[in-house]
């Protein structure tokens, strides 16, 4: 069952090492190509991404964490353990909250830039 434990560690820290290459390059490609608003949108969309990668990732480490805790019955690892997914799910509560105001804010930055025919301006 260790081994089990390991993929999963070693599957989460891919993924949060792919939610970071993504985000970086659409930083990149937002502050080089393109201005104003549209920078901030492009940027905004990428943090967005960028959660659900660190979110999932922090579910996959817990996961590996509960792993870890049923194989020992130590008493010191089940507080760990309760430590570990206390820490971690407020944070993923706090982004989970940051990432709806940034929808938010992304959907209420499109309604301002659509007319009132219903299309969009470019």
């Amino acid at each position: 069952m260790e081994w089990v434990s390991a993929a999963i560690d070693v599957l989460a820290i891919l993924l949060l090492l792919i939610g970071a290459l993504r985000f970086t390059l659409g930083v990149l490609r937002a502050e080089l190509f393109l201005e104003g608003p549209d920078r901030v949108r492009r940027t905004n969309r990428g943090r967005i991404e960028l959660g659900r990668y660190i979110l999932a990732g922090l579910e996959l480490l817990i996961v590996s964490d509960i792993i870890h805790s049923a194989l020992s019955f130590a008493i010191s690892d089940v507080i760990y353990l309760g430590l570990l997914v206390l820490v971690r799910s407020l944070i993923s509560y706090f982004l989970d909250r940051e990432l709806g105001q940034l929808r938010q804010e992304l959907s209420e930055d499109m309604s301002v830039d659509k007319p009132e025919d219903g299309s969009f301006r470019r």
